[in-house]
C-alpha cells in the first residue's frame, strides 16, 4: 500500500470508508458485522488502517460496528475519523452531548481525526455563527476538544459549492487541517472539483477524496467508452481508471472509498500498491468520456444570464438549472440526488423551482434555446 506523509504521521493512500457497509437483508441499519470484520481484517494486513466513519451512516450504527471491531487491535494501529453532523442544524445545539456519544459509540478516548460534516449551502451560516439569531460556537467547541486531545486533527467535509468552500476557509481555513471533498473525472468540472482543488491549494489544506467512483457510477463504463481507455492501459478496469485520476491530482493525501464487499476491497487495495498516474492524453480520455456521459442528460445551459431580466419572479435560473443538471444526471444514473436538494433548503422560499409559473418569458432570450420550463417542470417532478 502507497502511504503519504501528513504531519508526523504515515497514512495510506486508501481509506476505508463506511458508509456503504454490507448489509443483512438489504436492511441499510443492518450492519453484516462478520463480513465487515474480514474486510477490516484483509484491509490491516494490506496496510489500509484509516477508517471513516459518521454519526448517520447506517442509522448511526457504523460508528458502534467499528468501535467494536477496532477494539480487537492496539489502539495506536488504526486511525479512526468521525464528523459532526452538522447537517441537521438542530444538531449544533447539543455538540457536547453528541460529540461525546461518538466517542461511546466508538469505544474510544480520542479521534485521530474529526470533522465539519458536509459543509454546503443549507449550514454554511450555522457553521460560521452568522445565521441568523444563533451563535452555536462549534468552531469553539472542537477547537477546545483538540486542545485537550480528544481531537487530534481537525478538518471538514463540504459537498457545497466553491463559493461556500471559500467562506468557510476564509473564517477558519487557519485551524483547518485537512478537507475531504468529492472528486473524481465526471466532477472534475461537473461539480467544479478543480477549483475547489486549486483553492485548497492556495490555503495549503492536504485533500481527502471521497466519491472517487461517484457512488459506484464510474466503476463500470459502456463498452464504447470502455474500448477507449484498453487503447491507453489494456489491463486497468474501470474503478482503477477512477483511482488512477485520483493519483494525479497534486496534494492528495488519503482516497476513501466505500468497499461494501470484500471483492470491491481487494481491488482497490490492489489498484493502490503503486502510483501510476494518468499521461496527458489519458487525462484529457477521460474527462471527454465524462463531458460524453454528462451531455446525456443535462441542459446546455452557459450560464449567460439573459434570463435573469425577463423572469417576473426573478428566479436564479442558471443557478436551478445547474442544481437540475446534478440533479436529473445524478438519479439517472442510479445515484441518491441529495446535492440539489440540500442546496435549495438555502434559498428564500419564493425563489424556489417551485414558484416557476411557465410563462415562458425567459424562453424567449435564451441564446440557447433551451426549454426552461420543461427543465424546471421536470425538477420540481424528480425532487
Amino acid at each position: 500500500m502507497i502511504h503519504k506523509d501528513f504531519k508526523n504521521l504515515k497514512l495510506p493512500a486508501l481509506g476505508f470508508g463506511t458508509m456503504r457497509l454490507p448489509v443483512i437483508g438489504g436492511d441499510d441499519s443492518k450492519i453484516d458485522e462478520k463480513a465487515t470484520e474480514e474486510m477490516v481484517a484483509y484491509a490491516m494486513e494490506h496496510g489500509v488502517n484509516y477508517f471513516d466513519t459518521a454519526w448517520i451512516y447506517h442509522n448511526g450504527n457504523s460508528e458502534t460496528v467499528m468501535g467494536k471491531i477496532l477494539g480487537k487491535y492496539p489502539r495506536e494501529s488504526w486511525f479512526l475519523a468521525d464528523k459532526f453532523p452538522g447537517f441537521k442544524l438542530s444538531n449544533l445545539l447539543h455538540a457536547k452531548k453528541i460529540f461525546e456519544k461518538q466517542l461511546e459509540r466508538c469505544a474510544v478516548d480520542y479521534f485521530d481525526f474529526y470533522l465539519f460534516h458536509n459543509v454546503c449551502e443549507a449550514n454554511v451560516d450555522a457553521y460560521l455563527d452568522t445565521y441568523p439569531g444563533k451563535k452555536f460556537g462549534l468552531h469553539n467547541y472542537l477547537m477546545s476538544q483538540k486542545e485537550i486531545g480528544r481531537i487530534r486533527h481537525l478538518g471538514f467535509s463540504a459537498h457545497g459549492g466553491y463559493d461556500v468552500l471559500k467562506r468557510f476557509l476564509d473564517a477558519y481555513g487557519d485551524s483547518m487541517e485537512f478537507a475531504l471533498i468529492q472528486i473524481n473525472y465526471l466532477d472534475w468540472t461537473f461539480q467544479n472539483a478543480k477549483a475547489k482543488v486549486e483553492l485548497l491549494k492556495e490555503y495549503d489544506i492536504p485533500i481527502w477524496v471521497m466519491e472517487p467512483m461517484r457512488g459506484g457510477q464510474l466503476a463500470a463504463l459502456s463498452d464504447e467508452d470502455a474500448a477507449k481507455l484498453r487503447a491507453y492501459r489494456s489491463e486497468e478496469k474501470a474503478p482503477a481508471w477512477a483511482l488512477r485520476f485520483i493519483q494525479s491530482i497534486p496534494n492528495v493525501a488519503v482516497t476513501l472509498t466505500g468497499a461494501s464487499s470484500f471483492e470491491q476491497l481487494k481491488a482497490n487495495i490492489e489498484t493502490l500498491r503503486e502510483e501510476k498516474p494518468l499521461s496527458k492524453n489519458e487525462f484529457d480520455a477521460l474527462t471527454e468520456i465524462a463531458a460524453g456521459m454528462i451531455k446525456k442528460t443535462t441542459v446546455s445551459c452557459t450560464s449567460c444570464r439573459y434570463c435573469l431580466s425577463s423572469c417576473p419572479k426573478q428566479l436564479d435560473i442558471p443557478y436551478l438549472l445547474n442544481l437540475y443538471n446534478e440533479h436529473n444526471f445524478t438519479i439517472s444514473s442510479g445515484g441518491l440526488g441529495f446535492i440539489a436538494p440540500m442546496a435549495l433548503k438555502a434559498l428564500p422560499k419564493g425563489k424556489h423551482p417551485k414558484s416557476c409559473t411557465a410563462c415562458g418569458e425567459c424562453e424567449a432570450v435564451c441564446p440557447q434555446q433551451i426549454k426552461i420550463s420543461s427543465a424546471i417542470a421536470d425538477f420540481i417532478a424528480k425532487l
